[in-house]
């Protein structure tokens, strides 16, 4: 099972917000996940992001790759050097 860091949208129509997910990549992007890692929700001023740094490490560690946009959110936020 190859395990994928990435978002699934939430939120209503025009106003989404995302959660951070660990899902297995054959998965679709709103289906289910096996854990989930924070948030990002970038209609707020400035895009609030919430990513417990513990469970990402560990997911990371495991062998989770995470999508372009989610290494982007981590680096921003110090879980992974840029």
């Amino acid at each position: 099972m190859a395990v994928k860091i990435r978002l699934t949208r939430m939120g209503a129509k025009k106003a989404p917000f995302y959660r951070i997910v660990a899902t297995d990549s054959r998965k679709a992007r709103d289906g289910m996940y096996i854990e989930q890692i924070g948030y990002y929700d970038p209609t707020k001023e400035p895009a609030l992001v919430n990513i417990d740094a513990e469970i990402a490490k560990k997911w990371l560690n495991n062998g989770a790759q995470p999508t372009e946009t989610v290494r982007n959110l981590f680096k921003a936020n110090g879980i992974i050097e840029k």
